[in-house]
């Protein structure tokens, strides 16, 4: 009888075990598209042995889950997502500013016809075009006004491209406050599952609290760069790509924002610090790289091509005569250095008669100076270069920035496929897979209550006496 209790205890071990297989197939399947969900597995272990009478008997078998992952490959995917979300932001960026020099991306950049093509490089062969006909008619005071026309569109053009470019770097101020937000909430979130991990699962496998901690984490890798670290009792620490500390166990330390001469700063760690120059990877590495180095080296640029152009413009009139016999002015008002030229220029004459198109002796019909005006077009004004090779330059430069964003963000996710897919071929639920393990696990239930009868039946008969008897 011992013996038979002892292989109906196995039979309904057996039973139960092949239950809970069940239940984590069916759980398999129920959350094969739950976003972060890790497919979990059934380990067979055996039982115990027990001695009984000088022999040993097996107690049976059990079964536990755990989640099929990789934590060095969920880092990779972090970290490549971490680069991927960062080109995508820098690309974008840089796409909006094209559109305001009035490029495309299937546009060549260095070419004349996408300099005249632009506003400014229209505004700017629209001014040297109105001095070469200054220079065929000096004594017009039509032609004198479509000067200074010319002269204002130009300002314009400046002031324009100058305003759309402070109006995207608020736009970028805006997404770094957002994206600090959103880190807040994360880190907030992520701190608390390591709590909770470590008070269920702090030496083994957490199951869904892991799934939602890398989840959190996944999401995160999304806004800004990370340093992943395994601490005690199963937690993880986080630190921005500087060493900034976001998480550290149960307690997270949120990102401030401040301004700093005009820009939309980010403080973290413990102590909080200004972290900005060193914050890579993710939405906010992207969106600061395009606000604090391609958007100031483009609006500085900008700027030197305003002032040096306005600055010789002014100073070839002032040495010409005006229509009225007066030493000619300046054309345009200007800063006192180059810093916000493109936005400030305007136009200071406000009469035709103080274009300065004679030089002293000739008289008020004499053109040497306008010839000189018009000679402007193709003298080096900025540095060692003309007002269109620079502005040719400036936006050929543009377009290989944004160009090699584009590339890399599409080389980056290339490479973000190829982990993502290695990923999930370990964790992601296979519904081939769970079908095969479901028949396996419906057998071997069916198995272990034939067995459960069996006995069930030679245990009612022996109790019997060998008298043939209805087991109910």
């Amino acid at each position: 009888m011992g013996t038979l209790t002892s292989i109906l205890d196995i039979a309904q071990q057996a039973l139960m075990t092949d239950q809970f297989a069940l239940n984590v197939t069916a759980n398999n399947v129920a959350n094969q598209n739950t976003p972060g969900y890790t497919r979990e597995v059934v380990n067979f272990d055996t039982e115990d042995s027990v001695s009984l009478s000088g022999g040993s008997q097996s107690s049976g078998v059990t079964a536990t889950e755990s989640s099929q992952r990789d934590r060095v490959l969920e880092q990779r995917v972090q970290q490549q997502t971490q680069a991927v979300a960062q080109s995508g932001a820098l690309g974008s960026a840089l796409q909006q500013v094209e559109s305001i020099f009035g490029l495309s991306s299937t546009s060549s950049s260095a070419n004349s016809s996408a300099v005249t093509s632009s506003a400014l490089g229209s505004a700017i062969n629209g001014l040297f075009s109105s001095l070469s006909a200054l220079e065929g008619n000096p004594s017009d005071t039509a032609t004198r006004q479509s000067v200074l026309s010319a002269a204002a569109g130009l300002a314009s053009a400046f002031n324009d491209a100058s305003n759309q470019l402070s109006q995207l770097s608020s736009s970028l101020n805006q997404e770094v406050s957002s994206d600090a937000t959103q880190v807040n909430a994360l880190t907030t979130s992520i701190a608390s599952l390591n709590a909770q991990i470590a008070s269920t699962s702090p030496t083994g496998d957490a199951g869904t609290l892991e799934d939602q901690r890398q989840q959190d984490i996944a999401q995160l890798s999304q806004l800004v760069g990370l340093d992943q670290i395994a601490t005690s009792q199963n937690g993880i620490s986080l630190t921005t790509s500087g060493g900034a500390l976001l998480v550290g166990g149960s307690q997270s330390f949120a990102m401030t924002t401040t301004q700093v001469g005009g820009n939309t700063n980010v403080m973290a760690g413990d102590p909080p610090q200004d972290v900005t120059a060193n914050l890579t990877g993710g939405d906010l590495g992207g969106t600061l790289q395009a606000r604090d180095q391609n958007l100031a080296t483009y609006s500085k640029q900008l700027d030197n091509l305003a002032f040096s152009l306005g600055t010789a413009v002014n100073q070839q009139n002032e040495q010409g005569i005006d229509s009225n016999g007066n030493p000619g002015q300046a054309i345009f008002s200007l800063p006192p250095t180059q810093t916000g030229a493109a936005a400030l220029i305007t136009v200071s004459a406000t009469s035709p008669a103080a274009v300065a198109a004679a030089t002293t002796g000739e008289g008020s019909s004499g053109n040497d100076n306008a010839t000189a005006l018009a000679n402007l077009a193709t003298a080096n004004t900025v540095g060692s270069q003309t007002a269109t090779g620079f502005l040719a330059s400036f936006l050929g430069q543009l377009g290989s920035d944004a160009s090699a964003a584009t590339t890399e963000n599409t080389g980056q996710q290339a490479t973000l496929t190829q982990l993502t897919t290695q990923r999930d071929s370990l964790s992601a639920v296979s519904t081939d897979q769970e079908a095969a393990n479901l028949t396996e696990f419906q057998r071997a239930y069916q198995a272990s209550s034939e067995v459960f009868n069996i006995v069930n039946t030679l245990m009612a008969s022996a109790i019997n006496l060998g008298e043939e008897t209805t087991v109910s």
